[in-house]
């Protein structure tokens, strides 16, 4: 897996667990996320920073959409009555309160495998970033997330934080 990340450079790319542990990413990623502080900490993670990082709402311009997201996204990999996805959602109930908690307890709702998010980047300014997400075949339950510019002002955003000359990553489309 990591030799494939290594293959999509200068593309922000990332493998998350099925608790959205964040494992591995490109420098791309790395570029985005880490001066919105999703990257900050020993064992980053995606839903803990939508739930308890107060930067997560200036990152996430439609931030109850992506809470929403991250939620279904780990009610889509519960398995087993003992998971520990559920373990981890108790936990967050507790650090989060409401946030969470409300939505948790919506139950089951359609995870997107792909699709487009906005990102508040400090650098750079607003980004529409297509995803797509490739489950890997693997016990932890890992998914591969790739972002591609949704726009040419986004295409001309990640060339920028990448130092290149605008022009390098093209916006792909969305229709």
């Amino acid at each position: 897996v990591q030799a494939i990340l290594n293959q999509l450079e200068p593309t922000p790319a990332f493998v998350v667990n099925h608790l959205s542990d964040v494992l591995a990413w490109t420098e791309g990623y790395d570029r985005l996320a880490r001066p919105l502080g999703i990257l900050d900490g020993d064992a980053p993670n995606l839903i803990w920073f939508t739930f308890t990082d107060e930067r997560s709402r200036a990152a996430y311009p439609d931030w109850g959409d992506i809470a929403d997201e991250q939620v279904a996204n780990l009610h889509a990999q519960l398995l087993t009555p003992g998971d520990d996805a559920r373990a981890f959602a108790g936990r967050l109930t507790r650090t989060a309160g409401a946030e969470f908690s409300v939505r948790w307890a919506r139950g089951a709702v359609t995870s997107r495998r792909t699709g487009v998010n906005a990102l508040a980047h400090p650098d750079v300014g607003l980004l529409r970033l297509m995803f797509e997400t490739l489950e890997l075949p693997d016990a932890d339950r890992q998914r591969l997330v790739v972002y591609l510019p949704a726009d040419l002002a986004s295409a001309a955003g990640l060339d920028r934080l990448a130092g290149r000359q605008s022009g390098a990553l093209r916006s792909v489309g969305t229709g």
